[in-house]
């Protein structure tokens, strides 16, 4: 096992410090085969910040800025996150092996009145929040926000943006302290898109745009949005690429635990659209059916009608937390990416497709006659073809799912579906043409992603059958068995005492424990063929359809025991214990 390093010197080196004080040199490096083929995340994601710096060069020369050298893409990725009890954290196997809870009840409140979202911070996690800054700070990465989220005990941290791979390497050092500073604290720090059942899951919103080497940003629409040409040609380029690969930037959010999170509430649904707001829909529609804008919406004015707070100018555009790729002013927002996940392949993936939608639409307008005339009909042209995927409605209604299928947009639901759109013979082509993937880098990516998925699942199924083996049924079984002594005890001492209660119960149990093992019987029955079968595409999906579903069929019975069993009895921390109890 031989291959080569090299350090991505554009990404700064730091010095990792232990509990012990040993200090570690850590340089930021990309990772090749020993034959050559890129095995990492970095090395594709500088051959797209190249890419996409190349072509956007190319644009830009059209609309006579020829003084510029480089483009470069940047990201702010937040990274939400949950803080759970160390201690309760401990004695939940599920979580510890899996990352989240494979059982688990919903207790009588959840995050229906947003009070999490909206309350003070608790005194032990600001602790926290303040260490983590302190912590990052040394890394030189500044937190922008920080604060509460929807579902109880969960948390998110937003940073200022950074060039997309410094932005990356950062973010993987965001989560690994995360973990570190909680400990300190007695607290664990689950980074899963979706440890709790029920409730909000954690994602990773991108928010990407490219900006020259003089300080341009070429996503921002700025005062004049309907007369600016070259915001509007760069905006039809992102939205054509969007269109044009939707099923490979959804390949790109994709994972095991990124399954549970998308189209669930409070995460966009997995259906990729782009918002753009009043502002640049109101434009949009006037070069579609104009061939160019005239005017826009501008901002109002906000009057509160108390004498002692001051008006001012509202911002002309708005937001919309539904949607997977959303712009918000002077960049665009993509939602869709899990909480674990490293941000280097999406960001890699969006740069390479609008690199090369901006290529076509350049190559097009190289050799016209008269540049501005033909640069109109070309953003009309594209926006024409490509307003399908502009959708500024809710995201989350059944309503939007039927005019999704109807516009011909993709609903790729799971992550085993959305694996072959990496190989399709023009997602090759895009990539190779940009010189950021192989064929073969690309088939060796899909092969991983398949075996990976089915390890997750493998390690979750088994972990459930563990614990309904060792944990749940004998819990449930002393249980039962302790009611049946204590009926038996009642009717002995006199036979006027009603028993039916605990006969009821006794009942209830008996028949939710026979489902549930039937149900364990199944799981281990149908983990044991999946196992044996070759690793690849169809074993990936025996995983999904098949174990799944039988991982399913066993918690419904078992989280319904947990509401018959007495808490004293069951044998690991609620769903109340660890979410609300931080």
């Amino acid at each position: 096992a031989r291959g080569y390093t090299a350090w991505d010197c554009t990404s700064p080196a730091f010095v990792k410090t232990t509990d012990a004080g040993t200090c570690i040199l850590c340089i930021p490096a990309a990772f090749t085969s020993y034959t050559g083929e890129s095995l990492d995340y970095k090395t594709p994601l500088l051959r797209s910040m190249d890419a996409i710096s190349k072509e956007a060069l190319k644009a830009l020369a059209l609309f006579g800025n020829t003084s510029a050298k480089k483009v470069t893409a940047s990201v702010g990725p937040e990274q939400e996150y949950f803080l759970i009890d160390k201690k309760k954290f401990a004695k939940r196997t599920d979580l510890k092996l899996c990352g989240r809870t494979l059982f688990g009840a919903m207790p009588p409140k959840g995050q229906e009145l947003d009070d999490q979202y909206f309350a003070a911070i608790k005194d032990k996690v600001a602790s926290y929040m303040t260490e983590l800054n302190e912590e990052l700070w040394k890394y030189g990465i500044l937190a922008k926000t920080q604060h509460n989220e929807v579902a109880p005990a969960q948390h998110e941290l937003a940073p200022i943006f950074s060039t997309t791979n410094i932005a990356t390497d950062q973010n993987h050092l965001v989560m690994a302290t995360m973990k570190k500073i909680a400990a300190k604290h007695d607290l664990e720090c689950v980074l899963h898109e979706k440890p709790v059942a029920g409730d909000n899951g954690s994602g990773k919103h991108n928010n990407w745009s490219i900006s020259t080497d003089e300080g341009e940003n070429l996503i921002d629409p700025g005062k004049h949005p309907e007369t600016n040409l070259q915001f509007q040609f760069f905006l039809a380029a992102v939205l054509a690429a969007v269109d044009n690969n939707a099923e490979l930037l959804r390949l790109s959010a994709s994972s095991a635990g990124n399954d549970h999170r998308l189209g669930a509430n409070e995460a966009p649904p997995a259906i990729i659209s782009a918002f753009l707001g009043e502002q640049l829909e109101s434009i949009v529609k006037q070069i579609i059916e104009k061939g160019e804008a005239t005017e826009s919406p501008k901002g109002k004015t906000y009057v509160s009608g108390a004498s002692t707070l001051p008006t001012f100018t509202m911002d002309a555009t708005d937001r919309n937390r539904t949607s997977p790729f959303a712009f918000t002013g002077n960049k665009f927002e993509f939602r869709m990416v899990g909480s674990t996940q490293s941000i280097a392949f999406p960001m890699m993936v969006l740069n390479t497709i609008v690199a090369d939608q901006l290529k076509k639409m350049t190559d097009e307008l190289e050799g016209a006659e008269d540049f501005e005339t033909a640069c109109k009909a070309l953003i009309r042209k594209t926006l024409t073809e490509h307003q399908k995927i502009i959708f500024n409605g809710n995201g989350y209604s059944d309503e939007w799912i039927a005019e999704a299928e109807k516009r011909g947009l993709p609903n790729i639901k799971c992550m085993v579906d959305a694996v072959p759109a990496l190989v399709k013979e023009d997602a090759v082509e895009i990539f190779e043409e940009h010189g950021v993937y192989t064929k073969a880098e690309m088939e060796s990516r899909a092969e991983v992603m398949y075996e990976t998925y089915a390890k997750t699942i493998n390690i979750e199924a088994l972990t459930m059958i563990d614990m309904a083996k060792k944990q749940i049924v004998p819990a449930t079984i002393k249980y039962q068995t302790s009611l049946a002594e204590s009926v038996n005890a009642i009717k002995a001492a006199s036979s006027a005492v009603d028993t039916s209660v605990q006969e009821a119960l006794m009942a209830d149990i008996s028949v939710n424990l026979k489902a549930m093992y039937a149900a364990l019987a199944h799981l281990e029955e149908v983990t044991n063929k999946a196992e044996e079968m070759e690793e690849g595409a169809e074993q990936g999906h025996y995983y999904h359809d098949v174990v799944f579903a039988a991982m399913d069929e066993l918690r419904k019975p078992a989280d319904k025991l947990e509401m018959l069993v007495a808490k004293s009895a069951w044998p690991f921390p609620s769903y109340g214990d660890l979410i609300f109890e931080v």
